[in-house]
């Protein structure tokens, strides 16, 4: 505030009040004898392309004496910006000791990054405003975001702010209090992030959880693309839960119709069936008939005659045909069939009886017995 022209010293803080606007200067009433002059270049920290953006008539702003021109005609050169400027250092140092999160508006996209205003000019390096690669940032222009002050330098004038480390903190915090509330055996929704040789992240709301390539499918998997693509949305069982070290075993096929599932409907007692010998035991051989289920054709039933050993007469992916003498779901049994499909021309085998002569005679032939009857045709 003024009391006397005598008061007015450069570098004094003083209130005025907004008479006039012009497009590049502002006129305050500082109750003097002459009208102090605001330039558009001491309006803010930021660029500014008219001065009604800034100030409106009637307002009372706080402003730093900056110079005063003339001895008989007085000017009175005054900044806006130095007074928000100072504050502006104060109120950030306090933010920066504390760390604390605040809102403000990009004012600007510049190469490199955003320029924002916190009540002076701050920068957003590129790396700092997302925690993922931003091609543009067109999109960014007036939008609020939440920031930090992560570098802070009055004599460079340098006020450097991040974006990311907010949404890194957040991040954090959802992650930590996903971990704690999933559980084994918990089906989720997920989005598959990444996909390796041995397995596929999948995010599942702020956090990756592996499916290990064991367990994407009831069958053997040679390779994970086989099965899942980048960005395909699955559900998936949680398996375990390390939250120390923030590590989620996933398990997709566990989300899937087992093989066994409805089998009963697929394949009946008494159906001719076709397989491959994928096992050979001492008492038969597992013949998958779908994939994943296989069934046992027990070695009393694989051949018409009797074989030592299974192997005598089947070999591994081995193709064969078989019938179905019993199926149970609840159980996961298949029991099967070779020899009542085998070729109607593969005789039984043959059991040859030898007849020996009598070892003692009885002293007569059959002529002897009825020679006298034979005689009567003579």
């Amino acid at each position: 505030m003024v009391e006397s022209n005598n008061e007015l010293q450069v570098g004094n803080i003083i209130t005025g009040k907004v008479v006039k606007i012009e497009e590049k200067q502002v006129f305050v009433d500082i109750d003097y004898k002459s009208e102090g002059i605001i330039p558009i270049s001491e309006l803010s920290n930021l660029h500014v392309e008219n001065a009604g953006d800034v100030v409106e008539e009637g307002e009372e702003l706080e402003l730093m004496i900056k110079k005063i021109e003339g001895e008989e005609d007085e000017r009175v050169i005054l900044s806006k910006k130095m007074v928000d400027a100072e504050a502006a250092w104060e109120d950030l140092q306090a933010k920066f000791d504390s760390g604390e999160v605040f809102d403000t508006v990009v004012k600007e996209i510049v190469k490199g990054g955003l320029v924002v205003d916190v009540g002076l000019r701050g920068f957003i390096p590129a790396s700092l405003v997302e925690t993922y690669f931003v091609e543009d940032f067109a999109e960014y222009q007036d939008k609020t975001l939440s920031v930090k002050v992560v570098d802070l330098d009055k004599e460079q004038n340098r006020v450097i702010l991040s974006h990311r480390a907010v949404a890194e903190e957040e991040q954090s915090k959802e992650k930590a209090a996903l971990l704690q509330s999933l559980e084994a055996g918990q089906v989720v929704d997920g989005t598959v992030q990444r996909i390796t040789d041995f397995g596929a992240f999948v995010d599942i709301g702020g956090v990756d959880g592996l499916v290990h390539i064991s367990e994407l499918a009831h069958t053997h998997v040679a390779k994970v693309t086989d099965v899942l693509s980048e960005g395909q949305e699955i559900k998936v069982e949680v398996l375990s839960v390390d939250e120390e070290n923030e590590r989620i075993s996933l398990s997709y096929k566990n989300t899937l119709p087992g093989p066994w599932e409805g089998v009963e409907e697929r394949i009946k007692e008494g159906d001719i069936v076709e397989g491959t010998v994928k096992r050979i035991v001492d008492f038969g051989a597992f013949v998958e008939i779908e994939a994943g289920v296989e069934g046992l054709v027990h070695i009393s039933q694989i051949a018409n005659r009797h074989i030592g050993t299974p192997d005598e007469v089947l070999d591994i992916d081995q193709k064969i045909e078989a019938k179905v003498l019993s199926v149970s779901e609840e159980e996961e049994r298949i029991s099967l069939s070779i020899k009542e499909v085998a070729s109607d021309d593969e005789p039984e085998e043959e059991v040859i009886e030898t007849y020996e002569p009598e070892e003692e005679s009885s002293g007569f032939s059959i002529g002897d017995m009825i020679g006298d009857d034979l005689d009567k045709y003579k």
